[in-house]
């Protein structure tokens, strides 16, 4: 697991969570709720780690839904702090545009 996934599990664990408006957004476009990304966190498989992130440290996670569907989720720590862990983005991946476990883009 990426240093940055876990320090983002720490992070929630300890009710440290914002969800950007960036999030919101997304996850009301593909009819995704805040609990539906929450479920899945812990179980989630980190796809890309990008701790030099410019933004600060980030991760997309591949997390399932409680009906068990795929949601790609960038979690991600702002830059020069330790806290909050912030949901940037949460998304439905597309099929046609990664591999049938979600885990590689197509090429």
């Amino acid at each position: 697991m990426s240093k940055t996934f876990e320090k983002i599990i720490e992070l929630i664990d300890k009710g440290e969570i914002r969800i950007s408006n960036h999030g919101y957004n997304e996850l009301a476009e593909d009819g995704l709720l805040v609990k539906d990304v929450m479920i899945g966190i812990k179980e989630g498989k980190v796809i890309e780690d990008y701790p030099d992130y410019p933004k600060g440290p980030c991760v997309l996670v591949l997390q399932r839904d409680k009906g068990g569907n795929p949601i790609h989720v960038v979690w991600g720590i702002p830059k020069g702090s330790s806290s909050p862990s912030v949901l940037v983005t949460a998304y439905k991946p597309d099929r046609s545009l990664w591999s049938d476990d979600f885990m590689e883009r197509r090429k």
